[in-house]
């Protein structure tokens, strides 16, 4: 395994931006539920030095930017003191190891659940269709049920939303954390208004694809313009339909976002740090397919 890796190049240092890494191998955000009241624990702190090495990248867990961006039990947040005064404790042992640390910004949007929202509301969303039964929720008492009808973001809403965006970006700085990174993928808020599947919008940010990735864009831009473009990465997955994240035309889709991302840098010429592209692996698929051709063929013969 360790020739292959070395092979790979994964032990080779990389520059990323204006961020020094000793390695390749990056820890990928991961829920782990273990906050309480969207402000991490001991067990966060321990979790994350852990995995620290000299030089090494980590991305955080999808840390919620407001109580509105909520869908699963025990997330945590970055939009309340108590929160990022104890993400500063994560922050702390990770650079103590000489680790690099990303936050990564995450809404839910439709894949919630009124339990999770405030006051009972229903979830926010580019449209007002709910996620399909046959896609399940994890309710905070243990059991799965429905996710919830959503109601579409008025265009003065949206606005609202950018600046929760820039504002998550801003505390996740003051808490130390060396950069963001955007969660844009997998069928949560910023990819319900990504993908035609389920934009049905009419205005401005909805239509072809060069409305449909402004809502990205706009974020994107707010971020890199308060944080800085070097300390902003951005996760997206045009091909990927978890939670019913369909569209018409992936490849159209994601070139237009990533040529429009590629674009975005300051009066210095710094541009965003990286592109994290969750693709679904088509040789693997490809393997189990030719497998079971053959495993018929044999069963023929």
């Amino acid at each position: 395994m360790a020739d292959g890796a070395e092979e790979l190049g994964l032990f080779a240092p990389y520059t990323m931006g204006k961020f020094k890494l000793s390695h390749r191998i990056v820890l990928a955000p991961m829920t782990r539920c273990r906050a309480i009241n969207g402000i991490p624990q001991p067990a966060n702190v321990e979790y994350y030095s852990q995995r620290t090495t000299p030089g090494g990248f980590l991305i955080t867990e999808g840390t919620i930017t407001s109580p509105r961006a909520a869908g699963f039990p025990h997330v945590p947040g970055i939009y309340a003191e108590e929160q990022i005064t104890s993400w500063r404790k994560v922050v702390d042992a990770v650079h103590a190891k000489g680790g690099i640390i990303f936050c990564q910004l995450w809404h839910v949007g439709r894949a919630s659940n009124e339990v999770y929202q405030p006051h009972g509301a229903s979830p926010i969303s580019s449209t007002n269709k709910a996620i399909s039964n046959r896609w399940r929720i994890l309710l905070p008492d243990g059991t799965y049920g429905d996710y919830s009808k959503p109601v579409p973001l008025k265009q003065y809403e949206i606005s609202q939303m950018v600046e929760q965006y820039r504002q998550a970006a801003i505390n996740s700085i003051r808490a130390g954390f060396d950069g963001v990174e955007i969660h844009g993928a997998h069928g949560y808020l910023i990819d319900q208004f990504l993908k035609d599947g389920i934009n049905d919008r009419t205005d401005a940010y909805g239509g072809p694809p060069e409305n449909r990735i402004r809502f990205a864009i706009e974020i994107t831009e707010s971020v890199a313009s308060a944080i800085g473009p070097h300390r902003v990465g951005i996760r997206i997955s045009p091909a990927i339909d978890h939670l019913d994240a369909t569209d018409s035309d992936t490849l159209t889709l994601g070139l237009c976002l990533i040529h429009h991302l590629n674009k975005l840098q300051n009066d210095f010429g710094e541009k965003l740090a990286y592109l994290h592209i969750t693709q679904p692996d088509t040789q693997l698929m490809a393997r189990r397919n030719s497998k079971k051709k053959v495993k018929k063929r044999e069963k023929a013969g």
